[in-house]
């Protein structure tokens, strides 16, 4: 089998698991949408390969929910700030980059995607951990079986697959489906 062939097998089986996830895609869906109805935040972050796609994230919610005439989705990637990260991880750890900026900004009933491809990304864990301790809602996009990201969060989406490539390809898709899911929320309300 080719690399061409043997990687879109395994994005393809990465795809056909994520539609065995829908009611958990949903419920993640609502608990974002209850979260816009009370007009709150919510927060994405993530690193490397799943930083970029907590930016694409964003974006979708912020552009791709929108809906005219309606109050817009308040979506912010944590990974987008590359001063604050990189004063962050100098002056204190690396494991403190998210954890930080959400101090200065997040409010209860607020809401944290954490996006990890191995489910283990200690950054990402304290950070989802400290939004639990304040009371937002968290939710995890997951790959590698899950992690301990798995355990933390009100609601995970968690592909079995072990290649990062292929698990960020397929959260990038179901950040998408989210987006679309929540427009459709935003514009029957």
């Amino acid at each position: 089998m080719s690399i061409v062939q043997s990687y879109l097998k395994g994005l393809t089986g990465c795809l056909e698991e994520l539609s065995r996830w829908e009611a958990e895609i949903e419920r993640a869906a609502d608990i974002i949408f209850a979260a816009y109805q009370k007009g709150k935040q919510v927060f994405i972050m993530g690193n490397g390969g799943s930083a970029s796609t907590a930016s694409h994230c964003a974006l979708g919610f912020a552009k791709q929910s929108a809906v005219m005439g309606k109050p817009r989705l308040k979506a912010k990637s944590l990974a987008d700030n590359i001063g604050l990260i990189t004063a962050w991880g100098n002056d204190a750890d690396y494991s403190s980059v998210f954890l930080e900026q959400l101090r200065d900004q997040l409010a209860p009933g607020d809401v944290v995607i954490g996006i990890s491809a191995s489910g283990n990304s200690p950054n990402v864990l304290r950070a989802v951990e400290y939004a639990k301790e304040e009371g937002a809602a968290t939710i995890t996009l997951i790959g590698f079986g899950g992690g301990k990201l798995k355990q933390l969060a009100d609601e995970s989406i968690a592909l079995s697959s072990r290649d990062y490539g292929q698990v960020e390809d397929a959260h990038l898709a179901l950040t998408h489906i989210l987006s679309d899911f929540l427009k459709e929320k935003i514009a029957s309300n």
